[in-house]
């Protein structure tokens, strides 16, 4: 096989794999480190402060990363914390 005839593919992907990221995704990722900043400073049960503790931690890092999906993921699992 040719190489130069994956050409064409490699570089549709690579378009996909660098599409950026929603507005409104990061949006919703620096409301939602926000909101778990505000929740970690008021008083929680230990399990429910020490998952506040590691979502922040992890959206902070996602934010970073530009992963906003995974921000959110970790914005949801702190909302799951304050549900119990």
């Amino acid at each position: 096989m040719n190489p130069l005839s994956l050409a064409p593919a490699l570089v549709g992907l690579s378009l996909f794999a660098a599409s950026p990221a929603s507005a409104d995704d990061a949006a919703e990722c620096d409301a939602g480190i926000e909101m778990i900043s505000a929740e970690s400073a008021k008083q929680h049960p230990k399990a429910t402060a020490d998952a506040l503790k590691t979502a922040l931690r992890v959206a902070k890092r996602e934010k970073g990363e530009k992963e906003y999906d995974e921000c959110l993921d970790a914005v949801e699992d702190a909302k799951k914390a304050l549900k119990k």
